[in-house]
């Protein structure tokens, strides 16, 4: 018995899970200590529904400050809306219930629909909006007279809710931009790291192929014979920039400094992904090793080991001009090299390298200095909006209330308006997540656990309380479970839903009348609601994961049509671009990992980054064209060859024959000096994207196994070529 024990009380203080133990406690405590002093204040100036606090507590509460004061701003600009809607749908249905009924879905839904559309805590503006209406609405049922009262008594409760817990945070909270700041600096040297393991393979492979006696590597696919681990690195570094995405965003509320500089650090971040992903497996010379190119790889290897050392030390990013002086020596030697690139091959090498150098520069810069003459050229990468899925969250919102509304009309249920209220809280808060079909289930058994955790408060706990300090540690030994795993991973979004629904049964009052029938008829609503709301969310409307997914290749094939088909002119910057993209790769992956039936995730993963390859290689050829200096003939076969791109769905090895043909007509003119670099780069650019195309036939293809039932028979393209053929 005493090993167990010891386990439990032998924390290293250094280590991971003591670390995690103590912000944990420390995050439990100041929550407590938030709806101690609301629920006191609300005692006091006599609100009508105290407890609405402890909710509020409960859903603005985060371990991170900037994002408690986001959230609390958003959700209080999303009460006073929906308390204003519902006035004013009260005041124009009051005297039809099933039409009065029918505005309220159709709000509920646009609802829903917003929040999926919007980022981070902004999505939570529409989600309060959402069942805020339903809330304000319930109290004013009976009494349609009361409904501005009940508005005015919900943004109260509201309010008070969200200064309390913001002050509670803010003074015992520490904030330290110094934190923020050392994750970009690592995330950058993560990025460095991942980019110098590729390089130094290359090279390595280069000279062992040139070797004597050495056996010919693979035209393509020779990248899977690199250790997994390569794969799973890039996981890793992907997530650990997506994050960075919303800790910036938070930092930036709750820091000044970080906010004059939020715009460039999200850039550099975006930037950062954009470098992660141009390492992929059909990346010319990563799957031809070129030993012409081994000089190429070496420079880029040793550039990017120095400026690991450069960015040793903290404070890098402040003093950042030894790393931009060693990138633009690294660029210099590498047009040197340029000039002795007499092969597509080795111009590739160049071109890609350059690539990567230049974007190391630009991330640099926005790490760096919010001012320059580098501002000038910032742009701004607009969110990705996903509509499919956005429309799907709004019908379910719709469709929920609808029947939730028409169940109590019809049958009468005296505790019918509190399912109405669940569901509709319920849903608007699941349109936030990435898949609100997956995240129904754990709502609802966290939510039904907390039905018999308020049936043993009402019968063990509050029946003794005799003061203030008895319900204050009664209500928060009943909410303990939710409130220690509310950010953990696995049981997140469960114990969210104990915790917040929890606080709506406990019916604690100013002059606290228990009524075993009215908390029976409340459980029963509350049970309801969670059997209507996995109904809805798992059977009614299923969530098609591979749909969404097709849907998101199909946009990244048409973002490559539209880039092929435009004027030279009127072809984007490469980080507007790109910043689009990115987001929907983003999002493809996480609905890769959603989907249940057999596919190639892999193939898709790196698919989607031979895509975003194919992108810049386009707007590289686009640039090259006019010192090129072509003739009328190769003119013609160019713009055949960008024209292919309109048959990529229905025909991409065609599209390929197309660029290849274009290739070897332009390469075949051996002019010398400027014109004959651009060309050879411009022949490069051509060879490359027909490459990525053909190791690729089922990306883009209208046949894919992604655009096909996991059951359906017959001949199907594969994702990407087998290495083995």
């Amino acid at each position: 018995m005493r090993n167990p024990f010891r386990r439990i009380f032998s924390f290293d203080r250094n280590s991971v899970r003591w670390r995690n133990f103590v912000s944990t406690a420390a995050f439990t405590a100041r929550v407590f200590l938030s709806i101690g002093i609301a629920l006191f204040l609300a005692f006091m100036i006599q609100l009508e529904s105290p407890m609405s606090t402890v909710t509020t507590v409960l859903i603005v509460a985060n371990p991170t400050v900037g994002a408690l004061v986001s959230k609390s701003v958003w959700r209080m600009t999303g009460t006073v809306i929906g308390a204003a809607l519902s006035t004013a749908v009260m005041a124009m249905f009051v005297q039809s219930a099933v039409l009065y009924f029918m505005a309220l879905s159709a709000f509920v839904g646009l609802a829903c629909m917003t929040a999926t559309c919007l980022r981070y805590f902004r999505a939570y503006a529409a989600v309060l909006t959402g069942y805020t209406i339903i809330i304000v609405a319930v109290p004013a049922f009976a009494h349609p007279e009361n409904i501005f009262l009940s508005a005015m008594m919900r943004v109260s409760d509201v309010a008070l809710g969200i200064v309390v817990t913001a002050a509670v945070f803010m003074v015992t909270s520490p904030r330290l931009r110094q934190g923020t700041m050392d994750a970009l600096s690592e995330a950058f040297r993560d990025t460095l790291r991942h980019a110098l393991v590729f390089h130094e393979g290359l090279m390595n492979r280069s000279g062992a192929q040139d070797a004597p006696g050495a056996e010919p590597l693979l035209a393509e696919g020779a990248f899977r014979t690199l250790p997994q681990t390569l794969y799973d690195g890039r996981q890793r570094l992907l997530g650990q920039l997506a994050r960075l995405g919303p800790s910036l965003e938070y930092a930036a509320t709750d820091n000044p400094d970080i906010h004059a500089r939020v715009r460039g650090y999200r850039l550099a971040v975006s930037r950062m992904t954009g470098l992660v992903a141009s390492y992929h497996p059909y990346w010319r010379n990563l799957g031809v090793a070129n030993p012409l190119s081994a000089p190429v790889h070496r420079e880029i290897r040793d550039t990017l080991t120095e400026v690991l050392s450069l960015t040793e030390t903290v404070g890098w990013i402040e003093r950042s001009e030894p790393v931009l002086a060693c990138l633009e020596e690294s660029r210099g030697r590498l047009e040197i090299l340029e000039r002795g690139a007499t092969s597509p091959a080795v111009q590739a090498s160049v071109d890609n390298v350059r690539d990567i150098l230049v974007q190391l520069r630009e991330t640099v810069w926005d790490l760096s200095s919010p001012r320059g003459p580098h501002v000038r050229v910032r742009v701004r990468v607009l969110p990705y909006l996903e509509w499919m899925s956005a429309i799907y969250n709004g019908l379910r919102g719709m469709l929920i209330a609808f029947l939730a509304c028409m169940i109590w009309y019809i049958t009468y249920f005296p505790t019918g308006p509190m399912m109405i209220m669940y569901v509709v809280a319920a849903s608007s808060l699941l349109s936030t997540a990435p898949s609100a079909a997956r995240a129904s289930l754990p709502m609802a058994i966290g939510t039904a656990l907390s039905v018999p955790a308020c049936w043993l408060c009402h019968i063990a706990a509050l029946p003794r309380v005799d003061g203030y300090p008895m319900l204050w540690l009664s209500i928060c030994a009943c909410m303990l479970p939710g409130v220690w795993l509310q950010f953990h991973p696995r049981y997140g979004v469960g114990a969210f839903g104990y915790t917040v629904f929890l606080a709506m049964q406990l019916m604690v009052t100013n002059t606290m009348v228990i009524d075993d029938i009215t908390l029976i008829n409340t459980w029963l609503a509350i049970l309801m609601g969670c059997a209507l709301l996995v109904l809805v969310f798992r059977v009614i409307m299923p969530a098609d994961q591979r749909l969404y997914a097709s849907r998101l290749v199909i946009s990244l094939g048409r973002s490559l049509q539209s880039l092929s088909a435009r004027p030279a002119a009127r072809v984007p910057s490469w980080m507007v671009w790109e910043g689009a993209q990115i987001q929907k790769v983003s999002i493809l992956l996480m609905r890769l990992s959603l989907v249940a039936s057999p596919i190639d995730r892999q193939g898709y993963v790196d698919g989607a980054f031979a895509a975003l390859s194919l992108g810049r290689l386009l707007i590289r050829l686009r640039q090259a064209v006019e010192p090129a200096g072509l003739n009328a003939r190769e003119q013609e076969a160019l713009n055949v060859a960008l024209a292919s791109f309109r048959t990529l769905r229905r025909d991409p090895v065609g599209t390929a024959v197309s660029l290849m043909a274009a290739a070897g007509l332009i390469g075949a003119d051996e002019t010398s000096g400027a014109a004959g670099l651009y060309r050879v780069r411009l022949v490069s650019c051509l060879e490359q994207s027909a490459h990525i195309i053909d190791s690729i036939p089922g990306f883009f293809h209208t046949n894919g196994p992604l655009n096909r039932w996991y059951d359906e028979r017959g001949p199907a393209t594969l994702v990407s070529v087998n290495p083995a053929r």
